[in-house]
This record gives structure tokens, sequence and C-alpha cells, in this order.
């Protein structure tokens, strides 16, 4: 099944020149979502994971549920004041300014093998911090999926330059 039928395009937003690629609209629609997650788990099968882990907010959606499919359990990447409990951070840049993303500092243990999930990877920041917060704590990234890639801004080879399978549902050009 083609994914993009499922995806809204938004041009001109959040700023002229973007094409803002939504999907709530994926979400919303009970055959897309669920083949949106069966596609995703598929591209791990056989991989042995300890943790799912999934960015701040469309990641805790698709990557609870591949965890869940998975049988695994679930380690959410927040921003930073988000979580209750001890933490370790990670900062990275934005492109005016920096933001931080958070982990609990007991939400993996030493070794853990870990699939990070995000519904979008642009220039790869954020899931860069993901996976350097990662490995701070002792764990390991070993695949990063996304149901987007834009392919023109560089995420797939950052995160690849950390050794990191990247694998997405579909490919946009553009921003």
């Amino acid at each position: 099944m083609d994914v993009k039928q499922f995806i809204r395009t938004i041009p001109d937003y959040p700023k002229e020149g973007i094409f803002f690629r939504d999907i709530t609209t994926l979400l919303g629609d009970a055959e897309g979502f669920r083949s949106a997650v069966d596609a995703l788990v598929r591209l791990h099968k056989g991989a042995k994971f300890d943790k799912v882990a999934g960015i701040e907010a469309r990641g805790f959606i698709l990557g609870g549920a591949v965890a869940h499919q998975l049988g695994l359990g679930f380690v959410p990447v927040r921003k930073k004041g988000k979580l209750p409990w001890t933490t370790i951070g990670q900062e990275y840049d934005l492109e005016y300014g920096t933001d931080t993303v958070e982990i609990h500092s007991d939400a993996i243990s030493a070794g853990d093998r870990i699939l990070l999930i995000d519904d979008l990877i642009a220039t790869g920041g954020t899931a860069e911090a993901a996976v350097k917060l990662f490995a701070r704590a002792g764990g390991n990234v070993l695949a990063a999926s996304f149901v987007i890639e834009l392919s023109e801004l560089g995420g797939r080879q950052r995160l690849e330059a950390l050794d990191i399978e990247v694998l997405s549902l579909c490919a946009y050009e553009g921003h």
C-alpha cells in the first residue's frame, strides 16, 4: 500500500515555500494507520531489539504501536522539562538556537539495542540527538525508521554517518 495516499500536504506551512507533510490524516484512517505500523514492523522483521523509542510527539503514537507489535517496552524521547523523574538530556542545534531532548535516567539498561521511530526525518538533528542521548545512557540505537523522509535535507546521511540503519516508508523531494 502506498502510504502517501494517506498523507495530507499543506503548502506554505509553517512558512511560505514549505510543504508540510501532515500525518494526522494517516493516523485518523484505520486502514492507513494499521498499514503504516505494520510496514514499520516489517522493516525490522528478524532484528533483535530490546526497546523501541519514539520522538515527541508523533513518534510516541507510531513507536508505541510498533513496540506493542514487537512485544517490547517503549521509551519516550521528550523535550526538556516534560519528564517527571530524573533525566539525562542531549542538546542539539536548531536553525535559530538550541533545544534539548531527554529520557528518564532509568529508561534503558546498559547494552540495550534500540529501534528509534518518528513520523518524519528532515535534517536529522533531533534524531541524531536521540541517538547520542541513548549512547550516553549506555544503549545502542541500531536502526531509525520513519514514515516520511525529506530526502534533500540530508537527515539520512547524518544518521548513517553514526552507523545507524535508516529506513522510511516514503520520501518526498523538497521541503
